[in-house]
């Protein structure tokens, strides 16, 4: 008594799937005599992320940046500074002070910038977005470094 197994039809499993992706279905099945097939599609998996922890934001640690072009005047960042005058990050991502490594920086402290000039770019899922100046005024401070983190609504630069 010999087993005999017959050919799978790879026909059948072609025009079942076309009817998968044509019905929009997720799983189809078919039996015949002793063959039984089933296709099936796999949905996309939905994973439950555990919810974050609320936080305090560290303090933005300042330190001189240094580039082959111009050094970027970076200033301490004392406790008690006054941050009503402070442009802040519209998104999370990294924060650049120049447009292109070894360029030369946007702005420096002390330099006059007017409403709508680029202070920075910020990068966000690869997106190079450029952040101009809310108002005009004098740069006193660049509180974020070169190419670092920003959070939303942390502050980057001082204008008075």
């Amino acid at each position: 008594m010999a087993d005999k197994k017959p050919g799978i039809d790879q026909a059948l499993i072609r025009e079942l799937a076309n009817i998968l992706n044509e019905t929009d279905l997720s799983e189809i099945e078919v039996e015949q005599e002793d063959l039984r097939i089933r296709v099936s599609r796999s949905a996309p998996q939905m994973v439950a992320m555990p919810a974050m922890q609320g936080y305090a934001a560290p303090a933005p640690v300042a330190a001189p940046a240094v580039s082959a072009a111009a050094p970027v005047a970076v200033t301490a960042a004392p406790a008690g500074r006054d941050l009503s005058k402070a442009v802040t990050a519209p998104m999370v991502g990294t924060a650049y002070l120049s447009p292109a490594p070894g360029a030369a920086p946007f702005i420096e402290v002390g330099a006059t910038v007017k409403e709508g000039q680029t202070l920075l770019i910020i990068e966000a899922m690869k997106t190079m977005n450029q952040i101009p100046s809310p108002r005009a005024g004098k740069v006193v401070e660049i509180i974020v470094n070169d190419a670092s983190p920003v959070e939303y609504g942390e502050a980057l630069i001082i204008i008075e």
